[in-house]
């Protein structure tokens, strides 16, 4: 059913919460997996523009993601990486149909009206700019 998983993720604790689930997806169907993280800070947005040279948090986003494949491959899977500049949710919808992914997995927040209107919200541009199905898991640790 899956073939090629794009994972978002933000260098946090919420991906500590959505890659078990990724992972055991991706074993069942033998899937691929691409990690991508979306830098998005200053440096990263105005990257190409500017000529600039990478940053500290681009160095650590890079390591954050070959560390975070290395330990999935240590389990058998696939994984790719890419580290995008910009804005997540465009970059998100970009790489996911330029790979041919077949299915984006996000982990939510769980804001509410005003923190979405705080801090947008990456899934609802994203669910609203593709037809690739999504598998959205809570950041929130149960109670």
């Amino acid at each position: 059913m899956y073939r090629k998983i794009l994972v978002a993720l933000e260098n946090g604790p919420a991906d500590e919460r959505l890659l078990p689930h990724i992972s055991q997806l991706a074993a069942h169907f033998k899937a691929e997996l691409l990690l991508l993280h979306v830098a998005d800070g200053w440096a990263a947005r105005n990257f190409e523009q500017l000529k600039l040279a990478e940053s500290d948090e681009m160095r650590a986003d890079s390591d954050y993601l070959e560390s975070t494949a290395d330990r999935l491959r240590g389990t058998g899977l696939q994984v790719d990486t890419v580290l995008a500049l910009g804005n997540p949710p465009n970059e998100i919808v970009k790489i996911a149909v330029s790979s041919q992914c077949d299915l984006i997995a996000l982990a939510s927040h769980g804001h509410k009206l005003i923190g979405d209107l705080i801090h947008g919200s990456t899934i609802d541009k994203v669910r609203h700019n593709t037809n690739i199905p999504l598998l959205v898991v809570s950041a929130k640790t149960a109670r």
